[in-house]
């Protein structure tokens, strides 16, 4: 997601721990150089100053917790999509992308059972709550802005 942070736009991630990172640092790791940038469908409204001051707020309650390759629903690591939608959630009570059960996504193919079997050695957790980036990428709350 896209913040102001100290008098810069920054892209605010869960990649290591949560941070800050520079626009041209982010998009410099993208070798296929394709980004959508999306953009509440309601922004004008929305993002008033006090709003964006509950976003920031309620971001740096994540900054510097560590990745989640499990992709547990907790509040000790962070994966990509559920930052976001944390983030918005606690700020402006706005869900972006919608919660499912881990057990709602095709794992059959043998890449993600192979996958599953490495980050589950004791078992998938299959009632775990997740948010996938594609269900943020699709949410009908977001406006495509720009794209290259």
């Amino acid at each position: 997601m896209v913040l102001v942070h100290e008098g810069r736009l920054m892209v605010y991630e869960a990649i290591g721990p949560v941070k800050f990172t520079a626009p041209d640092a982010w998009l410099g790791r993208d070798t296929n150089h394709h980004v959508v940038v999306k953009r509440l469908r309601n922004a004008d409204s929305l993002l008033t100053k006090a709003n964006l001051a509950k976003l920031e707020s309620a971001a740096q309650e994540f900054e510097g917790k560590p990745y989640d390759s499990a992709f547990n629903w907790s509040d000790e690591k962070l994966y990509c999509s559920e930052l976001v939608w944390k983030v918005f959630d606690r700020a402006l009570g706005i869900d972006i992308g919608v919660l499912r059960k881990l057990k709602s996504f095709d794992l059959s193919s043998p890449e993600v059972q192979k996958k599953l079997k490495e980050r589950y050695p004791d078992g998938v957790p299959l009632e775990e709550t997740v948010v996938s980036p594609q269900d943020v990428f699709e949410s009908g709350l977001l406006v495509t802005v720009y794209e290259q």
